[in-house]
Protein backbone atom coordinates (compact mmCIF):
# COMPACT_ATOMS: atom_id res chain seq x y z
CA UNK A 1 0.00 0.00 0.00
CA UNK A 2 1.31 3.44 -1.30
CA UNK A 3 -0.05 6.14 2.21
CA UNK A 4 2.21 8.67 1.25
CA UNK A 5 0.75 11.83 0.33
CA UNK A 6 0.76 13.02 -3.42
CA UNK A 7 1.33 16.22 -4.62
CA UNK A 8 -1.71 18.46 -5.96
CA UNK A 9 -1.60 20.41 -8.91
CA UNK A 10 -2.07 23.78 -8.07
CA UNK A 11 -5.58 25.47 -9.18
CA UNK A 12 -5.76 27.80 -11.45
CA UNK A 13 -8.50 29.80 -13.78
CA UNK A 14 -7.88 30.18 -17.18
CA UNK A 15 -9.78 33.53 -18.12
CA UNK A 16 -8.88 33.96 -21.45
CA UNK A 17 -11.74 32.31 -23.05
CA UNK A 18 -14.00 34.14 -20.90
CA UNK A 19 -12.00 37.73 -22.51
CA UNK A 20 -13.29 36.32 -25.63
CA UNK A 21 -16.65 36.20 -25.01
CA UNK A 22 -17.10 38.99 -23.85
CA UNK A 23 -14.95 41.08 -26.94
CA UNK A 24 -17.21 39.69 -28.97
CA UNK A 25 -20.15 40.54 -27.39
CA UNK A 26 -18.77 44.35 -27.03
CA UNK A 27 -18.05 43.84 -30.86
CA UNK A 28 -21.39 42.82 -31.82
CA UNK A 29 -23.10 45.04 -29.67
CA UNK A 30 -21.29 48.15 -31.30
CA UNK A 31 -21.88 47.08 -34.98
CA UNK A 32 -25.66 46.32 -34.30
CA UNK A 33 -26.93 49.35 -32.14
CA UNK A 34 -28.16 52.53 -34.37
CA UNK A 35 -28.44 55.58 -32.96
CA UNK A 36 -30.72 57.94 -33.76
CA UNK A 37 -31.39 61.60 -32.72
CA UNK A 38 -35.32 62.47 -32.02
CA UNK A 39 -36.11 66.16 -32.37
CA UNK A 40 -38.88 65.82 -30.01
CA UNK A 41 -41.29 63.36 -28.17
CA UNK A 42 -45.12 63.63 -28.68
CA UNK A 43 -46.73 63.42 -24.77
CA UNK A 44 -50.14 63.51 -24.29
CA UNK A 45 -50.58 64.46 -20.95
CA UNK A 46 -53.58 63.95 -18.80
CA UNK A 47 -56.39 66.57 -17.64
CA UNK A 48 -58.17 66.64 -14.99
CA UNK A 49 -61.10 68.45 -14.22
CA UNK A 50 -64.10 67.97 -11.60
CA UNK A 51 -65.83 69.82 -8.82
CA UNK A 52 -63.50 71.87 -6.59
CA UNK A 53 -62.98 69.46 -3.26
CA UNK A 54 -65.53 69.69 -0.63
CA UNK A 55 -64.72 72.01 2.44
CA UNK A 56 -63.35 70.42 5.44
CA UNK A 57 -66.31 69.78 8.28
CA UNK A 58 -65.82 70.72 11.28
CA UNK A 59 -67.17 68.07 13.45
CA UNK A 60 -69.37 68.75 16.91
CA UNK A 61 -66.85 67.45 19.79
CA UNK A 62 -68.41 66.57 23.12
CA UNK A 63 -66.16 65.67 25.89
CA UNK A 64 -67.39 64.08 28.77
CA UNK A 65 -65.02 63.77 31.73
CA UNK A 66 -64.13 61.77 34.40
CA UNK A 67 -66.73 63.45 37.08
CA UNK A 68 -69.62 62.82 34.16
CA UNK A 69 -69.53 66.49 33.38
CA UNK A 70 -70.13 67.88 29.43
CA UNK A 71 -68.24 70.35 27.22
CA UNK A 72 -69.59 70.79 23.81
CA UNK A 73 -66.96 72.46 21.41
CA UNK A 74 -65.64 74.11 24.40
CA UNK A 75 -69.08 74.76 25.77
CA UNK A 76 -69.86 73.89 29.55
CA UNK A 77 -73.14 72.60 29.93
CA UNK A 78 -74.32 73.73 33.51
CA UNK A 79 -76.92 71.24 33.35
CA UNK A 80 -75.68 67.51 33.30
CA UNK A 81 -78.82 65.77 32.69
CA UNK A 82 -80.52 64.83 28.93
CA UNK A 83 -82.37 68.17 28.95
CA UNK A 84 -79.67 70.33 29.38
CA UNK A 85 -77.17 67.90 26.84
CA UNK A 86 -79.47 68.35 24.03
CA UNK A 87 -79.79 71.89 24.41
CA UNK A 88 -76.24 72.30 24.49
CA UNK A 89 -75.76 70.06 20.75
CA UNK A 90 -78.63 71.87 19.27
CA UNK A 91 -77.80 75.43 20.22
CA UNK A 92 -74.16 74.84 19.04
CA UNK A 93 -74.65 72.47 15.96
CA UNK A 94 -77.22 75.20 14.70
CA UNK A 95 -79.83 72.72 14.22
CA UNK A 96 -77.84 71.12 11.23
CA UNK A 97 -77.72 67.42 11.84
CA UNK A 98 -75.46 66.37 9.03
CA UNK A 99 -72.55 67.41 11.53
CA UNK A 100 -70.65 64.72 12.94
CA UNK A 101 -70.68 64.35 16.53
CA UNK A 102 -67.43 62.70 18.35
CA UNK A 103 -68.25 62.24 21.67
CA UNK A 104 -64.31 61.95 23.94
CA UNK A 105 -64.88 60.20 27.32
CA UNK A 106 -62.36 60.48 29.71
CA UNK A 107 -61.05 57.38 30.57
CA UNK A 108 -62.75 57.13 34.28
CA UNK A 109 -65.58 58.70 33.00
CA UNK A 110 -69.32 56.73 33.91
CA UNK A 111 -70.45 54.82 31.07
CA UNK A 112 -74.04 56.39 32.22
CA UNK A 113 -72.50 59.98 31.03
CA UNK A 114 -71.42 58.53 28.08
CA UNK A 115 -74.87 56.61 26.69
CA UNK A 116 -76.60 59.77 27.94
CA UNK A 117 -74.15 62.00 25.39
CA UNK A 118 -75.34 59.02 22.80
CA UNK A 119 -78.57 59.19 23.33
CA UNK A 120 -78.96 63.09 23.41
CA UNK A 121 -77.75 63.35 19.84
CA UNK A 122 -79.65 60.22 18.27
CA UNK A 123 -82.80 62.03 19.81
CA UNK A 124 -81.84 65.57 17.84
CA UNK A 125 -81.51 63.42 14.69
CA UNK A 126 -77.33 63.11 14.36
CA UNK A 127 -76.61 59.96 12.37
CA UNK A 128 -72.63 60.23 11.70
CA UNK A 129 -71.14 59.29 15.64
CA UNK A 130 -68.46 58.18 16.77
CA UNK A 131 -66.95 57.69 20.17
CA UNK A 132 -63.24 58.00 21.35
CA UNK A 133 -61.04 57.77 24.69
CA UNK A 134 -58.86 59.93 26.24
CA UNK A 135 -56.30 59.47 29.06
CA UNK A 136 -57.49 60.70 32.46
CA UNK A 137 -57.68 64.33 33.14
CA UNK A 138 -54.83 64.92 36.38
CA UNK A 139 -56.32 68.77 37.63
Amino acid sequence: MNFRRQKLEEVSVNLTPLIDVVFLLLIFFMVSTTFTKESRLTLELPEASGDPAPQEVVPLEVIVDAQGQYMVNDLTVVSPNLKGLKAAIAEVSGGDTSTPVVITADAKAPHQSVIRAMDAAGQLGFTKLSLTTREPQTE
